[in-house]
């Protein structure tokens, strides 16, 4: 039963007309994000039937957003989150859209798909840090776990919905008794534009509601260059141990955790379970539906911990370790689905608590930097992680590989228990020397 000062809470946060405008704007531009998410790939093995062709553009669009993310956070914090989301909503919707009018006048050739991958890629770099830097100057910081739950919990819902919607757009428009395509020709030309409007259209949309968004007058920073101002973030990353611990924690737990994922799960449907490709969309699906009921009971069960967060982010991970270890062994889709959807639910509270506590810990002056650094040691973890899990799958064999990762978790965990300051981070603590 939810108590009364939850509801309470939950009422205050939705009366906040700046949470509002967010949540209506972000809501529909995640939405429209699935929609090109599924679009792209598809576009592109239209045109190309090549999956090398596929790989390299979604290179082109996902190495400059890595490379040119710590720049990202550097302009964030030099000017403002909302004059940069606001203009990389609009470029990003101006890119789209300009794509689903080539698609639709069946004019687009696959070079200019790169060229407009690479814009879309550089836009996001500036995006993705403005985006984690607006909340904490639009709510109080009472409101911001709330909001950071409610926000993720939705994106996550995004995540589960969109692809299936933009999939039905594009079937449902195909053209009818169409014979294959050959290169250079898409048969799936209206449902592709249309899908690639709509993101267009949230982005437009998204951007005009963010206009409607207060924020707090913040002290304006003295202009300094770029790169110095990436290594002032980096210098207080590095003086700040809880900060700095927490985040190689997460680090090395994320190796061992993404590349079982990204590259075991698959092989693991292929060859173990009797539904296959069906069985892994249950898997990834189940993965995600406690991912969302995770960060939803995040927001809502604001302040229960085992202690403290630091302490319940040890347990958490230390029941993904016993999780871990006898999935190698799963024959069956529900056994798959009785180790995922927890496995999920635990992932999705921790995530909302750590990013809470870490958007509260950082001066605002510099949160654009920081939520940068933090986006891009994940981004090039991601790629070698997989590398990693597929080295060790031809090694290893998928049960071992496993139950390797298990005892790797249980580890980490160890060894931050007895040696790291991990287990007395407290919610809501500033740095030293700031003021919460």
């Amino acid at each position: 039963m939810t108590r009364p000062e939850t509801q309470a809470g939950k009422a205050r946060l939705f009366a906040n007309p700046n949470f509002r405008w967010l949540l209506g704007g972000g809501l529909l531009s995640m939405l429209g994000d699935q929609f090109t998410l599924i679009a792209l790939p598809w576009l592109v093995l239209q045109l190309s039937g090549d999956a090398l062709v596929l790989g390299t553009v979604l290179a082109v669009m996902g190495v400059p957003r890595a490379v040119f993310i710590l720049v990202g956070g550097a302009i964030v914090d030099r000017h403002s989150p909302q004059r940069v989301l606001l203009l990389t909503k609009l470029i990003n919707g101006a890119l789209v859209g300009l794509l689903a009018l080539l698609v639709w006048s069946g004019t687009l050739q696959l070079w200019m798909v790169y060229g407009l991958a690479l814009g879309i890629g550089l836009a996001t770099a500036f995006s993705y840090p403005a985006g984690s830097s607006i909340l904490p100057q639009a709510l109080p910081p009472e409101a911001l776990q709330a909001a950071n739950g409610t926000l993720m919990a939705l994106r996550q819902l995004s995540v589960l919905l969109g692809p299936a919607l933009a999939g039905a757009l594009i079937v449902l428009l195909a053209e009818p008794g169409a014979p294959p395509a050959p290169q250079q020709h898409i048969n799936d030309a209206r449902g592709l534009a249309l899908a690639f409007g709509f993101d267009a259209f949230s982005f437009f949309v998204s951007a005009w509601t963010l206009r409607q968004v207060r924020l707090g007058q913040r002290a304006r920073p003295e202009p300094v260059p770029v790169l110095a101002a990436i290594a002032e973030a980096m210098r207080f990353f590095w003086r700040d141990v809880e900060l700095r611990t927490l985040c190689l924690y997460f680090a090395a737990i994320g190796f061992f955790v993404g590349g079982p994922i990204q590259v075991a799960l698959p092989v693991l449907a292929q060859t173990q379970l009797p539904g296959g490709a069906a069985s892994l969309g249950l898997l990834l699906a189940g993965h995600g539906g406690g991912v969302l009921v995770g960060m939803a009971l995040s927001g809502l069960l604001k302040g229960r911990r085992l202690g403290t967060l630091g302490a319940t982010v040890l347990a958490i991970d230390a029941c993904a370790g016993l999780a871990f270890l006898p999935f190698g062994h799963v024959h069956a889709t529900w056994q798959g689905l009785a180790l995922l959807v927890p496995l999920g639910a635990l992932g999705g509270f921790v995530q909302v608590a750590v990013y809470t506590w870490m958007q509260q810990r950082i001066p605002p002056a510099m949160l654009g930097r920081a939520m940068s650094l933090f986006m891009f040691i994940f981004m090039g973890i991601t790629p070698l992680a997989a590398a990693a899990a597929g080295a060790a799958l031809k090694l290893l064999g998928l049960a071992l590989l496993f139950s390797a990762s298990g005892a790797a978790l249980l580890l980490i965990v160890v060894l931050g228990l007895l040696l790291t300051p991990i287990r007395r981070i407290r919610d809501a603590s500033p740095a030293p020397g700031l003021a919460p």
